[in-house]
C-alpha cells in the first residue's frame, strides 16, 4: 500500500489559521508571481519527493502558510473548500533544487569575473533552484546584501548561503582574490568574515596545509563548514585535516601527480596525465574514496564545468545563448570553437573518469552533492547549469530518481536544513518545482519548468528568464 499523508478534520479546519503572515513582496518581485493564494491544492500530480523513493502518481499537494500541509493520494486527501485548485495532470513536482556550487559571478574575460547580482538570482529561481551555496565569493558584500534583499522580498531569487572570499595562498589566478601570508592570517580572515555574516567558507588551490588547518579549526569553532577546490593539498591530506567538503571530485585532485611537493600545486597537465593512468577501481583512488568516506567528507559534483572542455559539448541551446550579453556570447562561441578544434583532448576521458568516480564514491557510502560551477570560459550559465548537472548525473549512471535526490535531499542534508527543505513532505517548506512531463522517465524533462514555488509562492519561470535576456556576463 502506498504511504499516504491524510488530513484529519480538525487540521483541515485549522489550515487557514496556521497561515503565516505573508511577506510583502516589492513590485519588482510581484511581477514574476504566477500563483499566490492562502490555500493552494495541486491535484492529480506526479510526485518525486527527493528521498529516492519511486515517483508517485495521482497525488494531491496542499499548500498553506508557505508550507506543505498535506501530501498523498488524490483519492485520500480532501481539498479545502476555499483552496485555489490547480489540476496538474501530466505534470511532475520535485523539491526545489539545492545548488551547492552556484556562484553569483561569471567569466567576463580571462582571469576576470563580473558579478551577476541581477541575472543570476533570477535564473537560479527560474530553473527551479530555490536554495544556493555560493561556494566562493569575489564580492562578499554584494552577496550578503543580495541575500538580505531576497529575504526581504525586494529582489527575486533563491535562498542564499553566502560563502567567504577564497582562502588562497600566493599564486592566485585573478587579482580579485586575496593571498594569505600565513596560518595566523587565515585564522583572522575566517574570524572577520564570520563576524560579517557569511555562512560557509572555501579554501582554494594554493593554500598551504598550515593555513588550511588553521582555517578549518577556526571555522569549526564558529559552528560552520569549509569546502575546498584544492591543488596544493591532496584530497587525503585535506580529509585528515578535517575539511567538510571537496569540490569537483577526482578530476581536481592533484595528489597523484608524479613528484608532488608539499603545499605546491603541480602543473595541471601533469596532474591530468597522472589521473588518466589510474583506474577508478584501482588501489590509489579506492584508498582516497575510503579516506573521504571515513572522515565524512562530502564531494560536490560539478560536471557541467568539465563538460564545456569536451569538444562538441554541451548541446547548444537557444535559451542559453539568448540569456548571454552579445559580447559574452561571442567570447563563449569563439572559445567553444577552439575547444572543438583541439586534437587529442584529454577531457572526454577525464569527464568519463569523473563520472565513474562519483558512482564509486556514492556506492562506498559517500555524500555526493551537486552544483554546476558557472565559471570556465562561460559555457555554464546559472540555473541552466543546475538543470544540466542533473542530466549529466544520469549520463554518469545514476537513475533520474537518484540524480534528483543528490540535487535536492543531499544538499539540504549537508547544509543542515533537511528538516525544512530538500524533500517533499507534510510540514516542510513549500519549495517545489512544477515540471511539464516526467523526469523520472525522461530526465531531459527537467528543463520544462513552468512554475517554481518558494515558501508557497509560485514564480513564473518563463517571465524570469525573459527578464534577463541579453544580460548574463554584464549584470
Amino acid at each position: 500500500m502506498r504511504k499516504t499523508f491524510l488530513i484529519i478534520p480538525c487540521l483541515l479546519a485549522l489550515i487557514a489559521l496556521q497561515a503565516q503572515t505573508p511577506m510583502k513582496l516589492s513590485p519588482a518581485v510581484q511581477a514574476f508571481v504566477a500563483v499566490d493564494a492562502p490555500l493552494i491544492a495541486l491535484t492529480h500530480i506526479r510526485v518525486i519527493d527527493g528521498t529516492g523513493a519511486p515517483a508517485r502518481e495521482d497525488q494531491t499537494v496542499i499548500i498553506s502558510g508557505g508550507r506543505i500541509q498535506a501530501l498523498g493520494d488524490a483519492a485520500a486527501v480532501p481539498i479545502p473548500p476555499d483552496a485555489k485548485v490547480m489540476e496538474m495532470r501530466d505534470y511532475t513536482v520535485i523539491p526545489g533544487l539545492v545548488g551547492m556550487h552556484d556562484h553569483i559571478f561569471y567569466p567576463a574575460a580571462p582571469a576576470h569575473y563580473n558579478t551577476l547580482e541581477f541575472s543570476a538570482p533570477r535564473l537560479y529561481l527560474a530553473c527551479g533552484v530555490t536554495t544556493i551555496r555560493t561556494t566562493g565569493s569575489l564580492e562578499p558584500f554584494t552577496e550578503l546584501n543580495l541575500k538580505k534583499a531576497i529575504n526581504q522580498g525586494r529582489v527575486p531569487g533563491p535562498k542564499m548561503h553566502v560563502t567567504s572570499p577564497y582562502l588562497e595562498g600566493p599564486g592566485a589566478f585573478t587579482l580579485q582574490m586575496h593571498e594569505l601570508d600565513d596560518a595566523d592570517e587565515a585564522r583572522r580572515m575566517v574570524q572577520h568574515w564570520a563576524d560579517q555574516g557569511v555562512d560557509d567558507f572555501k579554501a582554494y588551490t594554493n593554500i598551504t596545509r598550515a593555513e588550511l588547518a588553521a582555517a578549518i579549526d577556526e571555522v569549526h569553532k564558529r559552528g560552520k563548514k569549509i569546502t575546498g577546490h584544492l591543488c596544493s593539498i591532496g584530497f587525503r591530506e585535506a580529509a585528515a585535516l578535517g575539511i567538510d567538503n571537496l569540490e569537483h571530485g577526482i578530476a581536481a585532485d592533484a595528489e597523484f601527480a608524479p613528484g608532488k611537493k608539499a603545499d605546491i600545486c603541480p602543473p595541471s597537465r601533469e596532474a591530468r596525465e597522472a589521473l588518466l593512468k589510474l583506474d577508478i577501481a584501482g588501489p590509489e583512488i579506492q584508498e582516497t574514496i575510503r579516506e573521504l568516506v571515513a572522515h565524512k567528507v562530502a564531494v560536490t559534483s560539478t560536471l557541467p564545468v568539465f563538460e564545456i572542455s569536451v569538444p562538441g559539448r554541451p548541446p547548444l541551446q537557444p535559451r542559453v545563448l539568448d540569456a548571454m550579453a552579445p559580447e559574452t556570447r561571442i567570447l563563449y562561441l569563439t572559445q567553444r570553437a577552439r575547444v572543438g578544434e583541439a586534437k587529442d583532448s584529454p577531457w572526454p576521458a577525464l569527464l568519463k573518469k569523473e563520472m565513474e568516480f562519483e558512482q564509486a564514491f556514492v556506492k562506498a557510502g559517500g555524500l555526493l552533492i551537486a552544483g554546476p560551477d558557472p565559471t570556465g570560459y562561460g559555457g555554464v550559465v546559472p540555473g541552466f547549469g543546475d538543470q544540466r548537472e542533473v542530466e549529466l548525473m544520469v549520463e554518469a549512471g545514476f537513475s533520474p530518481i537518484e540524480a534528483i535526490k543528490i540535487a535536492t535531499h543531499n544538499g539540504a542534508l549537508y547544509l543542515g536544513e533537511l528538516d525544512r527543505i530538500g524533500t517533499l513532505a507534510a510540514g516542510k517548506q513549500a519549495d517545489m518545482v512544477l515540471i511539464k512531463g516526467n523526469p523520472a522517465q525522461t530526465i531531459a524533462d527537467i528543463v520544462k519548468v513552468e512554475i517554481v514555488f518558494k515558501d508557497g509562492i509560485g514564480y513564473d519561470s518563463a517571465k524570469l528568464i525573459e527578464a534577463v535576456r541579453g544580460t548574463v556576463g554584464i549584470r
